[in-house]
């Protein structure tokens, strides 16, 4: 269990993260998949200029947004001697599925059975959140069901800022160098393209991007993205008998091939890989079908994006005047194995949650982070919970005292990084 001094460390955190959270999830900052600038949207700049702000107010005085919307700064040690630099990233951008306009942050203690979200009609129930059992009696932040809350990931940030916020302002803990980022456009799989890792100067870095209390996660899923042209054949519907193919019928087709009791997010858990159709735009004459494609083995990664191609040739077959493009490209990678070879990084974050009073629970993301392309860009990077639950969601929600908790991991893991050997 966690010692009074901790459990202090950990309220006190928790009351400055959550504030800050409130703060943050009200600017609108969802990116979007289809835009050819970087960031993606604009107004992604509006958190990210505050937090450079922010920052400097702390007294970290290079902190600083770049032409690509990085912030960055840096925690000057504490100690006299030479200590590994350390990083901790959180994004800035919010998912499409759900808007991120005008969220209206509901803060409460719990006391069980389900919540209502406002007049929205939408409920979070135990029986689908089952990790809200565990939080009776406890502060929870939701939305008012007509957005998302955007805890994935502003509770990352808001745990950073909080947890830097207490370094600057106790120079009597021990830590050395530590450097903060926070970037755009993670949810859009362009969140770390651009970011100078090479003159970083970090050895070692971790997301703080993760959701229950107390996991560790190593590993991610590969993810791939699949993209398909569907061409059909216009003409006007009145003389189109024998001359029509409808490119949303043939688009209807890919999508009903797919098998239905399996190889979908719907259907998979645990270490289960699946394709998910994730978008579709055109007309009758020609429809772009998006999917993701997500597995830890890349073998199986390649295998299930041939899967699909194959699905689309056997529909382009059932018509000699349709065609079908597809193309696919890599979105990001597994880091297990290359953090297989540095051990210590995550024995490192095991040993910090321990001391906050939790035993670490290794765990696989069934998804991605920055971590996964910044371990791949040669900055090995595992993730840490936020507390939040649900994202991507109306019914999304966080837990005030798990906050506090993930901000006290940071001060902890800047603890055992300085400690000599």
């Amino acid at each position: 269990m966690a010692t009074d001094t901790h459990n202090a460390l950990a309220a006190q955190l928790a009351k400055d993260a959550a504030e800050r959270f409130l703060r943050y999830v009200r600017i609108d900052t969802q990116s979007e998949e289809d835009s050819e600038t970087y960031p993606s949207t604009a107004k992604q700049l509006d958190l990210l200029r505050l937090l450079a702000q922010e920052l400097k107010e702390l007294g970290l005085a290079d902190a600083a947004i770049d032409e690509h919307g990085y912030v960055t700064a840096t925690v000057t040690s504490t100690v006299s001697y030479d200590t590994p630099t350390i990083a901790f990233f959180a994004h800035a951008d919010t998912a499409r599925e759900v808007t991120g306009a005008n969220v209206n942050p509901q803060r409460f203690r719990y006391g069980g059975g389900d919540i209502p979200l406002g007049g929205s009609g939408s409920v979070i129930r135990p029986a689908v959140s089952p990790e809200l059992a565990n939080h009776v009696g406890h502060e929870l932040i939701t939305t008012d069901g007509t957005t998302l809350l955007g805890a994935d990931d502003k509770a990352g940030i808001a745990e950073i800022m909080a947890a830097v916020a207490y370094l600057v302002a106790h120079p009597d803990v021990p830590h050395g160098t530590i450097k903060v980022a926070f970037n755009p456009d993670e949810e859009v799989g362009r969140g770390v393209i651009h970011f100078p890792v090479e003159t970083f100067g970090a050895v070692a870095a971790y997301t703080v991007d993760g959701s229950t209390a107390g996991e560790v996660q190593s590993e991610t899923f590969s993810g791939a993205q699949v993209r398909m042209k569907i061409h059909g054949r216009a003409i006007h519907p009145g003389w189109a008998k024998g001359e029509l193919v409808n490119a949303i019928k043939l688009a209807a087709a890919i999508v009903e091939k797919l098998p239905q009791d399996r190889l979908s997010p719907e259907t998979t858990e645990e270490r289960e890989g699946y394709v998910h159709p994730v978008l579709v735009a055109g007309d009758s004459s020609e429809v772009d079908l998006r999917f993701i494609v997500r597995d830890f083995e890349d073998d199986q990664l390649d295998a299930n994006v041939e899967y699909l191609r194959g699905i689309a040739q056997e529909v382009a077959a059932t018509d000699d005047r349709a065609s079908i493009e597809v193309e696919s490209f890599i979105q990001y990678r597994n880091m297990r194995d290359a953090l297989m070879k540095h051990p210590e990084i995550v024995e490192h974050l095991d040993e910090a949650v321990r001391r906050i009073g939790l035993e670490p629970r290794r765990t696989a993301i069934r998804g991605g982070t920055d971590g996964s392309a910044l371990t791949e860009m040669g900055l090995p990077t595992p993730n840490i919970f936020t507390g939040g639950h649900d994202a991507h969601s109306e019914r999304e929600w966080i837990c005030v005292e798990d906050m506090g908790l993930a901000a006290a991991t940071v001060v902890e893991l800047a603890r055992k990084w300085a400690e000599q050997p």
